[in-house]
């Protein structure tokens, strides 16, 4: 098969997709375009992966395993063409280096869908001397070409590790006397600029659609929030880490 043929392929399978996630509300649409969708992919044989997909695609799936399928696919039509990176790469110059101490700070990030959201925040985990990321669930890697061309160099700078179940690695930070802190839109929630932030701790973020399961929220040792003025309750992933980001350095500073 010819990479054009390849290419039509998998755009096909996207659209497919989004037509199915645009429906998933409506339980007897969904059933009819997850049929549908499930027996295209399985009449896909000149592409053995599209068949595999095939299989995932079950009566008894959920919107978040879904997204499991939907997002690689997503990765593999856009593949490099990721837009707005280049607008500002300044490094210091060769012969200066950052002061700053490394923050005693663990982020970690759960299943994120964007490659770019994940470029985003390896790049701020730098600007502001982040100690380690932990990446889980579905998240892209650094070594996908989206996400090392956004990240700019970062994931070479910042060290990362891999952990397949978040409650995994909320767990082993725990055991480590590394607390964990969900950062969420819940309303009750101290506010990240009055909170008490021990050091070292660790700051849990959400997928950006579903944020953090209920049970993941449970298991941390408390949840923050930015307070926020608008009509929307909720920020971009890479602006709300950014912001809480620079929130802890200072505190840590001072």
């Amino acid at each position: 098969m010819s990479a054009e043929s390849k290419d039509r392929l998998w755009q096909n399978t996207l659209e497919r997709l989004r037509q199915l996630d645009a429906v998933w509300e409506n339980g007897d649409a969904r059933r009819e375009a997850l049929n549908a969708c499930r027996d295209w992919l399985s009449a896909q044989t000149s592409l053995a992966r599209l068949a595999e997909l095939a299989r995932l695609l079950t009566p008894e799936i959920t919107r978040q395993q879904f997204w499991s399928v939907l997002v690689p696919v997503e990765r593999q039509v856009a593949r490099c063409k990721v837009t707005d990176v280049d607008i500002l790469d300044a490094d210091l110059p060769q012969e200066q280096t950052p002061a700053a101490s490394i923050l005693p700070l663990t982020v970690v990030a759960d299943s994120l869908r964007s490659a770019f959201n994940i470029g985003g925040i390896f790049r701020t985990a730098e600007c502001f001397g982040v100690k380690e990321l932990i990446l889980c669930g579905y998240t892209a890697l650094p070594e996908q070409p989206q996400t090392a061309r956004a990240a700019l160099g970062t994931e070479r700078l910042v060290p990362w590790r891999y952990v397949e179940d978040i409650r995994r690695a909320i767990a082993e930070l725990q055991a480590a006397k590394t607390p964990c802190f969900a950062l969420e839109t819940v309303a009750d929630a101290p506010a990240i600029e009055t909170f008490d932030w021990p050091f070292p701790c660790a700051l849990i973020l959400g997928n950006e659609r579903f944020g953090l399961a209920p049970d993941v929220i449970q298991a941390c040792d408390g949840v923050v929030r930015i307070p926020l003025f608008g009509r929307k309750n909720s920020l971009n992933v890479v602006t709300a880490f950014a912001v809480t980001a620079h929130t802890l350095r200072l505190r840590h500073d001072a």
